[in-house]
């Protein structure tokens, strides 16, 4: 495994991946029909569910964790041909993460100097910031035996989310043309970065629900200016605000607003719920203590010093 310090590497950026929206979705969410296979339950792909939802797992231990999944999934291809898909959900602390696209332009501050960690990452994409208060979805699935289409992929995640925020919240999100990402408005509510290895998938999409907003403000969020970037809570506390929530019959919700867990709880659900109707999933719960990830990088890290 190779952590990278906190300063971006002086590596030429790859590419990033060129945006497009499509026009008709109900294409884009047609699936063909599953060979079955130990990886298969009635049609439905098996997916290995890891759910940390209530942790907050430090970025460089998640990302070492994503690497080695994606490691065994083509270890586990080679040697049988298909490998079972896996959905981590977590938070993190604080941190900026930099895609293969990202500049110091997008920095509001001295990277020798910077308030949380920063680390450039493979994903694609500019500079965004995690923290808690956030739900992040990492997906390691297999294309292959869903789709090998990567716009087809990046619009599929950003679909999930405007289903949640329309089917839990009633908030009405969308896309912006040539823009990745979920946009309440003139607001981001979710980022989205993918890297994709021999058809494996890894990195995601980052959810806003109780963020705080602040440290958005010393970046350039994904190297967007002129427009803003929103969460859950701030969006259903400004609709409380302008609308009397109580009398609409929404008693439930406006409580949940004042319980930060409450409400991201409800999210998670409402997220793997609709992440397993959309890729046609079928969950396996694993556990996984943040204890345990931490000597899983730690091992790692060793063992590439070793090898060094």
């Amino acid at each position: 495994m190779n952590l990278l310090n906190t300063v971006p590497s002086s590596a030429p950026p790859c590419p990033s991946l060129p945006l497009h929206t499509h026009s008709n979705l109900s294409k884009s969410f047609q699936f063909s029909y599953l060979k079955p296979s130990k990886f298969t339950s009635y049609g439905a792909r098996l997916c290995e569910l890891f759910d940390l939802h209530q942790e907050q797992v430090p970025y460089e231990v998640a990302w070492s964790w994503q690497k080695d999944i994606v490691k065994e999934k083509k270890a586990q291809l080679e040697n049988e041909g298909d490998c079972s898909d896996t959905l981590i959900v977590l938070q993190h602390p604080s941190v900026y993460t930099l895609g293969t696209a990202s500049t110091k332009d997008n920095l509001n501050f001295n990277i020798n100097n910077a308030p949380f960690n920063v680390y450039r990452t493979e994903r694609g994409g500019e500079v965004t910031y995690h923290g808690p208060g956030q739900l992040v979805l990492y997906p390691i699935i297999n294309l292959r035996r869903h789709k090998m289409d990567l716009h087809w992929y990046l619009r599929t995640l950003e679909e999930l989310v405007i289903r949640v925020l329309s089917s839990t919240f009633s908030i009405q999100a969308s896309r912006v043309e040539g823009l990745t990402g979920v946009w309440v408005g003139n607001e981001k509510v979710a980022a989205v970065g993918i890297r994709v290895s021999h058809w494996i998938t890894y990195h995601g999409l980052a959810l806003n629900v109780t963020t705080d907003l602040t440290p958005f403000k010393w970046i350039i969020p994904c190297g967007i200016r002129n427009r803003e970037v929103g969460s859950i809570k701030g969006l259903l506390l400004r609709e409380a605000q302008s609308s009397n929530m109580a009398a609409n019959g929404t008693n439930d919700l406006h409580s949940i607003m004042h319980d930060d867990g409450g409400l991201i709880g409800i999210t998670r659900n409402s997220l793997i719920e609709e992440f397993s109707r959309v890729f046609q999933l079928e969950y396996h719960h694993r556990t996984i203590s943040v204890p345990m990830l931490y000597e899983r990088n730690q091992s790692d890290l060793v063992t590439e010093t070793q090898q060094s």
